[in-house]
């Protein structure tokens, strides 16, 4: 049994115990169910913006080996996948679109200069090759009605046709680049006018957009693999969204899922009454940060816990793929086109020379370091709300549990079942990864 442990009063990060099962009792008792599997894992990630890209660049040479170790490689998160963006979006230095100056073809002169040199140097370390995720967060200013990118507004009618082969062409000329998208949305937060980069769509509007232009331009430009994502907001009514838009039986055909961030609380119930009515339906967690327009005065133990509690929450109800925001942010929490700072699980230093991993960045570890790819999510029951926990099966057969204790009080816990396991005691504001085979409970 491997047992790891991220205490911030001890300065204890990923400290690994090995230790045989022993007698337990069941008072306290956490229990997994393996048979009773759920969703499949398909992985976890972070965002390439233009920011993370820019912060990256003014690394030196070691210390981008560093970064790039931190999140991708094996000692480090080993993230496998990722989110980017095709124009600009809050987290660039600047409104932008990619529309040539003849308008006749996709110039990617701003996306090479920040954006894909860290996509590609993150696929250098990648044990795998890494599958990303494209998000629109505004087409080009002359096809919206507002005639500009930022503060909502809309996609032309007339000009649906032309946003859907825009992008498509933009997955080919990634594709040329060597950047392969695997997952697509249709529109960052399609809800909400924003004073940065964003467009609003009905659920009706992006049902259309997907089924009737989008799905027939990638087919065309020979990108049928890639995946189709609806919804990309918040938690809140992703069941009402989902509802509108799988009506249609085109779409239950051509959408692959929904995607949701979490910045109007928990609702785990809504994802999960999706899951429940559409089962082959995927449920991406593409964005979620810790904004400091609202959370400016919370400590890092707080934004370490606001990550925990949204991971397990999410995976108990059928996520399937966790993407952090920013990979890598400034000292201030940008750069911002708009100021809207937030902080990131890796924040560069003051010179921009270096950087510092936040406590944030350890506890999406206990999950991304030891959930694989192609895991299952399982059943786990536990004897009290006061330890919060999700449960996995690898596909090798390991068992991984992740266990939460947001209490001011340590929690004594113990973890298997028949009578034989683990006794544990789970220290205040502390997190929890329990590693083992079946075997290992005989």
């Amino acid at each position: 049994m491997k047992i790891i442990t991220t205490d911030y009063q001890k300065q204890i990060y990923w400290k690994t115990e090995e230790t045989a099962a022993e007698e337990i009792g069941c008072n306290n008792l956490i229990k997994i169910y393996p048979d009773y599997q759920k969703q499949q894992m398909k992985g976890f990630g972070g965002a390439f913006t233009e920011a993370a890209g820019f912060c990256y660049e003014k690394l030196p040479k070691e210390k981008k080996k560093e970064f790039l170790q931190a999140y991708f490689g094996d000692e480090g998160l080993r993230y496998n996948i990722g989110r980017t963006h095709i124009n600009s979006c809050d987290f660039a230095l600047e409104n932008y679109d990619a529309l040539s100056s003849d308008g006749e073809d996709l110039d990617l002169t701003r996306a090479n200069q920040y954006v894909l040199p860290l996509m590609k140097d993150a696929r250098s370390v990648c044990r795998e090759e890494p599958e990303f995720l494209l998000s629109p967060w505004s087409p080009p200013a002359s096809m919206k009605t507002n005639g500009e990118m930022n503060h909502g507004g809309k996609l032309k009618p007339e000009c649906r046709k032309e946003w859907a082969q825009y992008i498509a062409r933009y997955l080919c000329r990634l594709k040329e680049e060597g950047i392969k998208i695997s997952y697509l949305t249709i529109q960052n937060e399609p809800e909400a006018v924003q004073t940065w980069d964003s467009c609003v769509y009905s659920a009706k509007e992006e049902m259309e957009f997907a089924c009737e232009y989008l799905a027939d331009a990638l087919a065309g430009a020979g990108l049928s693999h890639v995946r189709i994502l609806v919804w990309d907001h918040n938690k809140e009514i992703v069941y009402d969204r989902a509802k509108e838009i799988f009506r249609n039986e085109k779409a239950l055909e051509t959408i692959y899922g929904v995607a949701v961030h979490w910045y109007t609380g928990d609702h785990f119930q809504g994802l999960s009454m999706v899951k429940e009515t559409w089962p082959e339906k995927e449920i991406f967690f593409t964005e979620g940060c810790v904004e400091y327009s609202r959370f400016m005065d919370s400590n890092e133990v707080n934004k370490a816990e606001m990550y925990a509690h949204d991971m397990i929450g999410n995976f108990n109800n059928g996520v399937s793929a966790f993407f952090d925001w920013n990979l890598l942010l400034d000292e201030k929490g940008g750069p911002n086109h708009v100021g809207n700072f937030c902080a990131a699980p890796v924040m560069a230093s003051e010179d921009g020379l270096d950087f510092e991993k936040r406590l944030s960045y350890y506890y999406i570890g206990h999950f991304s370091r030891y959930v694989k790819k192609g895991a299952c999510a399982a059943a786990v029951t536990s004897f009290s709300t006061d330890v919060e926990t999700s449960g996995f099966v690898n596909p090798s057969g390991e068992r991984v549990i992740v266990l939460l204790n947001r209490q001011e009080k340590a929690i004594s816990i113990a973890l298997g079942k028949d009578g034989k396991g683990k006794n544990l005691l789970l220290a205040p504001h502390t997190i929890t990864t329990v590693c083992y085979m079946e075997e290992e409970l005989k």
